[in-house]
């Protein structure tokens, strides 16, 4: 699919009366399968992909990232929206230049954090924040196509439960121009509903975390325009994966084949005609 087709779906999609779920894919692999499955868009994950490498989440350069997000760009047809961190860059400059490599890497939407990195100071001051999201939003209206911004607000991640501090940043990301607005971490229908009624642009919460039990159909019904589940997806087959290990060390058994999927689906899953 061409590229400004992708983008016109990606945008679309955001805008359609129901929330739609965008899977995190961490390989090439991943990707066909979930595009095999249905669904409409894909989203990298900066920790998916760094676990693949044997890192920590933000390990990953941005050069490396970049090769990441082209590869799964070109995996399928569907829309991919990148997972850019806070992007990798200190002035507005090295922002701007990160979001025009990301648009030219395939992707069609992509987000930027307001996590500084820094342990002793995790969150930008609120006007930098806003800064760096408008270099962003700045450099992608410059693309012939629609190319959905993200802003994140990264306090809930980082023990800073101040609703109304993380509503005031996303309201400011809106007037910046963001096209979709995320605050991960939201837990309660209360936090997620003040969220949605407290700004005018699609709404992403991130699902897959343990006690997070809502439905799509239930986060449709609060307003809720699109659900992520970062790097849960591939938590969770690590976790297959640490068990299956951990059994044959610690037991010497391998009763974890049972329920590994057959070496006859995987062929048909990734022969010809696959997605």
């Amino acid at each position: 699919m061409p590229l400004h087709q992708k983008a016109r779906l990606f945008h679309t999609l955001h805008h359609s009366p129901r929330a739609f779920i965008i899977p995190n894919p961490w390989d090439i692999g991943t990707a066909k399968l979930l595009a095999g499955m249905g669904f409409q868009a894909l989203a990298t994950t900066s920790a998916g992909y760094a676990y693949t490498r044997g890192l920590p989440d933000y390990q990953v350069g941005r050069d490396q990232m970049l090769a990441h997000v082209a590869e799964l760009a070109a995996a399928t047809d569907l829309p991919v929206s990148a997972d850019m961190e806070n992007g990798y860059a200190d002035t507005l400059e090295g922002i701007a230049e990160t979001y025009r490599l990301t648009a030219q890497a395939g992707a069609v939407g992509a987000s930027i954090e307001d996590a500084t990195g820094r342990p002793d100071d995790p969150i930008y001051e609120l006007a930098e924040a806003v800064d760096r999201v408008t270099a962003a939003v700045e450099t992608v209206r410059t693309l012939p196509y629609p190319f959905m911004l993200t802003a994140r607000a990264e306090n809930h991640l980082h023990g800073r439960t101040d609703l109304k501090d993380t509503i005031r940043r996303l309201q400011a990301y809106q007037e910046a121009g963001a096209d979709v607005l995320y605050a991960p971490g939201l837990r309660t229908r209360e936090d997620i509903l003040a969220v949605v009624r407290s700004v005018d642009r699609p709404v992403n919460v991130l699902m897959g975390s343990p006690g997070m039990h809502f439905t799509l159909d239930e986060l449709s019904d609060m307003g809720v325009k699109r659900i992520s589940v970062g790097s849960a997806l591939s938590r969770a087959a690590f976790g297959a994966f640490l068990r299956a290990g951990r059994e044959m060390a610690e037991h010497g058994t391998f009763t974890f084949g049972e329920e590994a999927v057959s070496y006859a689906d995987m062929a048909r899953l990734f022969g010809p005609g696959s997605p």
